[in-house]
């Protein structure tokens, strides 16, 4: 089984929440607020690495949670930051959020991301202490995080792509220039998963994938044309075996249209990649009529190699073609794009809604920021509640609302009534 696409759901873990504690001891009066700030939740790490080249282990593990941060204790003891989880992802991997949109691209071995950062950690009852409010006992609550569904892509990276259509001899080939051992047979479906393999020519070297799937309607998602098609994108060169020699009943020369018609389809920028055309099976009847035909109609636009693999007639050629030209491209790059983070950027506005005659609605940042420091048990909570409205300008955009004395107002999960 190979899967190079799945969904997985990944969550930060949560801020602890601070203390609100006093200070005690003996022989000591009146000593303070003493509560310690709750600990940062743990934040989700992707690394990338070259030990992997599937995503199948995500097949049996689709979850992963970070660790809460710890509580607060008195005399000020900060909470325990909670455990960071690791996210392994083989190199080439996408990250996408839900609407397909990309939030990183782990192109390089030991790339590390933080995709999910862990909620802050409350802070202790000591942070609100001010001249008139010598002893507050109340504190605030560490940040929540919300879990996310993301999709990974293995997009494979490799210099040289081999296309074409099944039982042409891509994997044979690859066979023969490197050291990869592809399963190979004379069968007309496609290989099931992409072979890789290093290709080496004196003091160069470089890496060349048997890319599968391509059959006619492969880039509508006819077969395995989407799962595989992905896997052209990263590539710098790509090499179209041809079986020259029409040994299936078809015409070689309709395939490479029909193949190369499949590639652009699916994505019209691969039009840019240059292509080295590699005709097999020399060996057979009609080869030599068939290549000839091929260079008269495209010669004059790709390199043509013929070769015989299963002999290995021609291998030196190709490989000394594929080290010149790339050599004239540029060494391969991520993909260019703008990230977009799962996680929101905490705003600290807000805004008035009318529900209702007399009823209003405060919404916004920092209706989410005052639900973690207010307890409508604790006397000096209301009032700290009551202070924020007011400085903030909540109180006087009520006004401008039409809010007046004995109006309802709803701040997230507290309800009161307006006093002008």
């Amino acid at each position: 089984m190979f899967i190079d696409k799945v969904k997985i759901y990944i969550k930060a873990g949560n801020g602890g929440n601070g203390s609100a504690s006093l200070h005690t001891e003996k022989y000591v009066n009146n000593g303070g607020p003493d509560g310690g700030d709750g600990g940062k939740g743990g934040d989700v790490v992707f690394v990338a690495t070259t030990s992997e080249n599937t995503l199948n282990a995500f097949h049996f593990q689709k979850h992963f949670r970070a660790g809460d941060g710890e509580n607060g204790g008195r005399q000020r003891s900060f909470g325990k930051q909670g455990a960071d989880v690791v996210v392994k992802v083989p190199v080439g991997t996408v990250v996408k959020n839900a609407d397909g949109d990309i939030v990183a691209d782990m192109f390089e071995d030991g790339q590390r991301e933080v995709i999910l950062r862990g909620g802050k950690g409350g802070r202790g009852n000591w942070h609100f202490k001010t001249s008139r409010r010598q002893s507050p006992s109340f504190a605030e609550h560490g940040v929540k995080t919300s879990e996310y569904e993301v999709t990974l892509e293995l997009k494979t990276i490799a210099d040289v792509g081999l296309v074409g259509f099944p039982n042409v001899g891509k994997s044979t080939l690859l066979s023969v220039v490197s050291d990869a051992k592809p399963k190979i047979a004379n069968y007309h479906f496609t290989t099931l998963s992409p072979n890789l393999g290093v290709v080496s020519c004196y003091d160069a070297s470089f890496v060349m994938a048997d890319i599968p799937g391509l059959i006619e309607g492969a880039s509508e998602g006819a077969g395995l044309g989407h799962s595989f098609l992905r896997h052209i994108e990263r590539t710098r060169l790509l090499v179209h075996v041809l079986d020259i020699s029409g040994s299936e009943d078809r015409d070689p020369l309709s395939d490479f249209e029909l193949i190369n018609n499949e590639i652009y389809s699916y994505d019209a920028a691969l039009k840019k990649l240059p292509m080295i055309v590699v005709a097999n099976k020399m060996d057979m009847p009609d080869a030599d009529r068939n290549l000839e035909r091929f260079r008269a109609k495209y010669g004059d636009r790709y390199e043509i190699v013929p070769m015989t693999t299963i002999i290995h007639e021609g291998v030196e050629e190709l490989i000394d073609a594929i080290v010149k030209r790339l050599q004239q491209l540029p060494p391969p790059a991520p993909l260019t794009y703008t990230p977009v983070k799962l996680q929101k950027d905490k705003s600290d506005d807000f805004a008035i809604e009318t529900l209702d005659e007399g009823v209003y609605e405060v919404t916004g940042g920092l209706v989410e920021e005052l639900s973690r420091k207010v307890n409508l048990d604790d006397y000096d909570s209301f009032r700290y509640f009551q202070r924020v409205l007011r400085d903030r300008g909540v109180i006087a955009e009520l006004r401008k609302n039409g809010a007046v004395d004995g109006s309802t107002v709803i701040v997230g999960d507290i309800e009161f009534e307006f006093v002008d």
